[in-house]
C-alpha cells in the first residue's frame, strides 16, 4: 500500500439502530469498528504509528510487538497492508488459532515467557538487536490515539445525515484506554469537548475506573478501598496516581485487561470539559450484552423475553466489546449515566461497537447456559452496576423496553 496515502483504514458505517433505539427510547447509533481488516478499532492506530513510522525510518522498518489479543493482530494486517515486515511476541499458551491468525497476516510469530510481561520484555530485546526494528505499543501512544481519533471525526459527518449536530453521549468500553484516548481526541477536533463520554469495564479488569477515583474526592467504599490485587501507583511526570493490576479477576480481561491505564487518557479524561463517566458491569451483563446482539440467544428471546430482540443485529463480538453495549440493551443503565432530557426530545447516543476476533459461537453458547443458570435461579434477580464515585444500581435480568 502506498505509505504516502493519507490513510490506511477505510470508513465504517455508523447506522441507527431500529431495535436498540426501540427497546432505550433513544435514537441509539452503533459505529460498527468490527469490520476493520483485523475486526477491531485498533487498525486504525496502528496503520497510523505504521504510516508515520514509515515516513521516518523509510520502507525497511520491522514492526515488533507483544500482544495475544487485537493489538498485534492489527499491527500484523497494518504492516501488511504497508508490505512492511512485523513481529509478533506472545507468551507461552497463546492458542493456535491466534498464532495463525497472526501467520495469515505476514508476521512472524515469538514464543517467549509465561505471561505478557516477559513477552514485552523479549520484543524489546529483539528489538535492540535490530537497528531497523521499532517496538510498537499496545495503547498507550499518543500517534495511536491520533489514528483512532478519526472514528470520531468520521461519526461527526456521518451524524449530519440525520441532521445530528453532535450526540447526548458517546459510551465507549475501556482497557488501557487507547480508545479513549483517541475518542477524546477527535471529540476536541470536532468541538464536541462537553459531550459526555461513557466509559464501560468490567469488574476486575476496570483499572481506569480506579485510576480516576484515585485523583478525585470520591468518599464510598468503593472509592477508597481497593482491591487485595490493584495497588496504588504514583505517576511522577504527570502527578497522577495510577490504578496498578497484578492479576485480573474478568473474563473480558483478555483484551479489557490491561495493569494499568495510560496516563495521558487519565490526564485527559479528569480535564475534559464534558468530564468522564465511569460504568463497571459484572462479567455476566457483557456475556448478555453479547448473546442478545448476536441474536444467538434461543432461551433469552423465546423463554424469558419473547419477540422482544427477535430482529437483532446478528453480528458476533466479543466481551469487551459487549462491554459497551451493556448500556444499549438496559434503559435502567443508561438513564442513570445519561439522564432524559429536560426538554423531552430523544437523546442521540453513539455506542463505539469497538469489536474483536476474541470470539465464537461456542463461546455465546457457553455464555447462554451461564445466564440460564444464573436467571433460572432468581428469574426477578439483577446485577449490581457501579457508576462514578461508587453508586450502585441494579439492572434487571430482564430486557424491558423504556
Amino acid at each position: 500500500m502506498d505509505q504516502d496515502s493519507p490513510y490506511l483504514w477505510q470508513e465504517t458505517p455508523l447506522i441507527l439502530s431500529a431495535p436498540i433505539s426501540r427497546l432505550l427510547g433513544v435514537n441509539a447509533f452503533l459505529k460498527f469498528e468490527n469490520v476493520h481488516p483485523s475486526y477491531s478499532f485498533k487498525f486504525r492506530g496502528m496503520s497510523f504509528f505504521v504510516r508515520e513510522t514509515m515516513k521516518r525510518k523509510g520502507k525497511d522498518v520491522h514492526f515488533v510487538t507483544a500482544s495475544g489479543g487485537n493489538a498485534g493482530l492489527a499491527v500484523a494486517c497494518a504492516a501488511k497492508a504497508a508490505e512492511a515486515k512485523c513481529t509478533v511476541f506472545l507468551p507461552e499458551g497463546a492458542s493456535k488459532s491466534t498464532i495463525e491468525l497472526l501467520k495469515e497476516q505476514n508476521a512472524d510469530v515469538a514464543i517467549a515467557g509465561n505471561f505478557y510481561l516477559e513477552a514485552f520484555n523479549a520484543a524489546k530485546e529483539r528489538a535492540m538487536m535490530d537497528e531497523n526494528a521499532v517496538v510498537v505499543p499496545a495503547y498507550d501512544e499518543p500517534l495511536l490515539w491520533e489514528g483512532h481519533s478519526s472514528m470520531i471525526t468520521e461519526t461527526f459527518n456521518q451524524l449530519k445525515q440525520w441532521s445530528v449536530a453532535e450526540p447526548d453521549a458517546i459510551c465507549c468500553s475501556v482497557g488501557g484506554g487507547g480508545l479513549l484516548a483517541g475518542i477524546m481526541v477527535g471529540c476536541k477536533k470536532v468541538q464536541w469537548d462537553q459531550v459526555p463520554l461513557v466509559a464501560l469495564e468490567t469488574m476486575g479488569s476496570n483499572c481506569f475506573h480506579h485510576s480516576i477515583l484515585l485523583n478525585s474526592s470520591g468518599s464510598s467504599k468503593f472509592a477508597t478501598e481497593l482491591p487485595s490485587y490493584v495497588t496504588k501507583v504514583h505517576d511522577e511526570a504527570s502527578k497522577l496516581d495510577l490504578a496498578r493490576f497484578s492479576s485480573f479477576h474478568s473474563r473480558a480481561s483478555g483484551s479489557l485487561g490491561a495493569s494499568q491505564p495510560a496516563t495521558g487518557s487519565v490526564r485527559m479524561a479528569l480535564e475534559r470539559e464534558g468530564g468522564i463517566r465511569c460504568v463497571t458491569i459484572p462479567d455476566e451483563l457483557s456475556m448478555q450484552s453479547a448473546v442478545t446482539f448476536a441474536g444467538a440467544s434461543f432461551f433469552l428471546k423465546t423463554v424469558h423475553t419473547p419477540n422482544l430482540l427477535a430482529d437483532d443485529h446478528k453480528a458476533l463480538v466479543e466481551l469487551a466489546c459487549s462491554t459497551t453495549l451493556a448500556a444499549a440493551y438496559k434503559p435502567q443503565l443508561l438513564d442513570a449515566v445519561v439522564p432524559p432530557r429536560s426538554d423531552g426530545h430523544k437523546r442521540n447516543i453513539v455506542f463505539i461497537v469497538c469489536g474483536g476476533f476474541k470470539v465464537s459461537l461456542h463461546e455465546l453458547a457457553e455464555y447462554e447456559e451461564v445466564l440460564k443458570a444464573e436467571i433460572e435461579r432468581n428469574v426477578n434477580g439483577h446485577w449490581e452496576v457501579v457508576l462514578n464515585d461508587g453508586q450502585i444500581v441494579d439492572v434487571d435480568y430482564s430486557l424491558k423496553q423504556s
